[in-house]
């Protein structure tokens, strides 16, 4: 087939086969194939790569959003499109890549839509009352804001009780299989606050066997599912401590301790450089775009302005 003749539906199918072809993770490949199948392909895929303009692609991203898919999601789906095009680009089936300069618009956040950040009270009753088999887990996520993903994928040679670290080299993925952090980000070490090298010293000794040398396997020394994890521990554990919302319903998910460990890295004045380097984010504006708002002291901004007038007036 002549290039001129190609459409988004081929330009979707040589994506996505590059990307099986670059043995991209199962869960990325997953999330790469609901774009196409669910969003791209039931719009456009007829469509002639060359009548692609931009005009053509703002209607595609304004139809995505008229028909309820979450600014989270269409950003992704956009992500997506820029990449199929992009290796449309490298194939000379097209010359130029349209979708690059429409972009999903910054979407001012409602207080609903904010992050929930777990208070301390709240964070208390987890140390407290978690079920024997997951206390050491979430523990080792308040204090050290690692994700589920490198929680579950976590071996014990990667804790140094020496130096009182605790290493990210790999994670678990959604079919737990192990793999690598998804940037070289991810990788890192966080220092154990001493209840972490405590309570992974009492964990060692009853930790259940573990071919693969998990700090937190399942009974029969497996990598955990993440939603036994959630509705069978997580969850229940929230209900019965009374950590709810308005409907009775779990407060908030596992990664908000990855959340609670952020605030309290940014209590304690750290800059947000560290924070980033703790969290294992890609970069700073990553870091600052979710934690932002946690940096913000009104009050200190205030006294600093005072101090700036005193210093420059005093003499």
């Amino acid at each position: 087939m002549s290039a001129h003749k190609k459409t988004v539906a081929d330009a979707c199918e040589s994506w996505l086969k590059s990307c099986r072809r670059n043995e991209l993770e199962r869960s990325t490949l997953k999330a790469y194939r609901s774009h196409v199948r669910v969003h791209i392909e039931p719009r456009i895929a007829d469509l002639l790569l060359t009548d692609l303009t931009r005009g053509v692609v703002r209607e595609f991203l304004d139809d995505l959003q008229d028909d309820g898919v979450s600014h989270a999601l269409a950003r992704k789906v956009m992500v997506s499109l820029r990449s199929i095009l992009s290796e449309a680009v490298e194939r000379e089936w097209i010359a130029t890549n349209v979708a690059v300069e429409v972009k999903v618009k910054r979407k001012a956040r409602a207080r609903a839509d904010e992050r929930i950040v777990p208070t301390k009270d709240e964070i208390r009753l987890i140390i407290e009352n978690a079920p024997e088999s997951h206390r050491a887990m979430f523990i080792t996520a308040i204090f050290t804001g690692m994700r589920i993903s490198e929680l579950r994928g976590l071996t014990w040679d990667a804790v140094d009780f020496d130096r009182n670290i605790v290493r990210v080299l790999q994670r678990a993925d959604e079919f737990n299989e192990i793999g690598y952090p998804k940037s070289r980000a991810g990788i890192r070490d966080i220092p154990m606050a001493p209840i972490v090298s405590a309570t992974l010293k009492a964990w060692i000794r009853k930790v259940p066997q573990s071919e693969l040398n998990l700090v937190f396997p399942n009974s029969v020394g497996k990598v955990q599912n993440y939603s036994n994890i959630y509705n069978r521990i997580f969850k229940p554990m929230l209900v019965k401590n009374g950590i709810v919302d308005g409907n009775a319903k779990a407060r908030f998910g596992i990664h908000a301790l990855r959340h609670a460990a952020a605030s309290l890295f940014i209590e304690q004045g750290w800059n947000p450089k560290k924070v980033q380097t703790l969290l294992g984010h890609a970069t700073i504006m990553m870091t600052m775009d979710v934690y932002g708002h946690l940096f913000e002291n009104p009050e200190e901004d205030v006294s600093m302005f005072e101090k700036l007038e005193r210093d420059l007036l005093a003499a």
